[in-house]
């Protein structure tokens, strides 16, 4: 079922697990139309906004699973982008945001080179609001327990584990040397790729919000961890 988050509950959600107004991270001079905000000032501001463009720049597929309210979808990698923001009032601010911020940098520029004159971007996506909040609304949990989790990891041998997504390109880049090593390392060290996506639950309670992930765990204990693209030869140098 297709999950709105509504700026409303993000309101909620930044306020709660923030407790002070989170600094703002400029990605251009204070000149220049692009501002990649935290979380709780690009909600500020675009509640703010009268009748914000608001743009979620991720997949078809990814829009259907949750979004914000009111957020139109505009798939930065679809063929068609810049046909639709085309659109749009240039002279009017416009909101990007997408799952880790990497994709909404590159539509902000895009945006930016179209002659748009107010653009901000939500500061690491809506990932990063997400593994940060605080809420007592139940949910559905999405893939493995921690139980079983722990289960993965508990083991007398070196246990590596990558968390990535279908999306990430940082993640299709590794991906190659990843599956070489699964079989190169097999019966010596375990290497276990997980999909993000479908382990949701899971990042949230270990607070991970970024991708790609590589965790590296002996005798069950976490011994390393590195965040964001990590290349094959600085991989080995950890085993």
């Amino acid at each position: 079922m297709r999950k709105i988050l509504s700026i409303l509950s993000l309101s909620i959600l930044f306020i709660s697990c923030q407790g002070q107004t989170s600094k703002s991270v400029e990605t251009t001079e204070s000149n220049q139309p692009i501002k990649t905000l935290a979380g709780i000032d690009y909600e500020t501001k675009l509640l703010g906004t009268k009748n914000p463009q608001l743009l979620d720049v991720r997949t078809p597929e990814e829009y259907s699973v949750e979004h914000l309210e009111n957020a139109s979808n505009v798939n930065w990698n679809g063929s068609d982008f810049t046909a639709k923001v085309e659109k749009l009032d240039k002279s009017k601010p416009v909101f990007v945001y997408c799952k880790v911020g990497g994709r909404s940098s590159q539509a902000a520029n895009k945006l930016s080179e179209l002659g748009f004159k107010e653009i901000y971007n939500l500061d690491g996506g809506i990932m990063k609001w997400q593994g940060k909040k605080t809420s007592n609304v139940a949910a559905t949990p999405k893939g493995l327990s921690v139980s079983e989790f722990e289960k993965l990891i508990n083991s007398d041998k070196k246990v590596i584990i990558n968390f990535s997504a279908k999306w990430c390109a940082p993640c299709k880049k590794m991906a190659p040397y990843l599956t070489k090593m699964q079989e190169e390392l097999k019966g010596k060290i375990s290497l276990i790729r997980l999909d993000a996506d479908e382990n949701k639950t899971l990042l949230e309670t270990m607070k991970l919000d970024e991708l790609p992930v590589i965790l590296i765990y002996e005798n069950g204990k976490e011994t390393w961890r590195h965040l964001g693209f990590l290349s094959e030869e600085d991989l080995r140098k950890q085993l």
